[in-house]
C-alpha cells in the first residue's frame, strides 16, 4: 500500500495550516540535516511562516545571521 497524492492547494482552516506547516518545516529541516550529513555540506536554510517569523536551521559553524 502505498501513499496517497496530496493535492496542491492553500489549506483555508487557518488551524490545520499552522499544524501543516509546523510538520513540514520539521521534515524540512530533518532532510536538510540528512543532506548535510551525506554530503559533508555547510547549511543554512531559513523558513518563513505566513505570518512572517522566520525558523533557521543551520548545519556547521555558520555564522549566526538572523537576530
Amino acid at each position: 500500500m502505498g501513499r496517497r497524492k496530496v493535492e496542491l492547494k492553500r489549506i483555508e482552516d487557518k488551524s490545520s495550516r499552522q499544524v501543516t506547516f509546523s510538520k513540514r518545516r520539521s521534515g524540512l529541516f530533518k532532510k536538510a540535516h540528512q543532506l548535510a550529513v551525506l554530503c559533508d555540506l555547510e547549511l543554512f536554510l531559513i523558513v518563513f511562516s505566513g505570518n512572517g517569523r522566520p525558523y533557521e536551521f543551520s548545519s556547521g559553524n555558520i555564522l549566526h545571521l538572523s537576530s
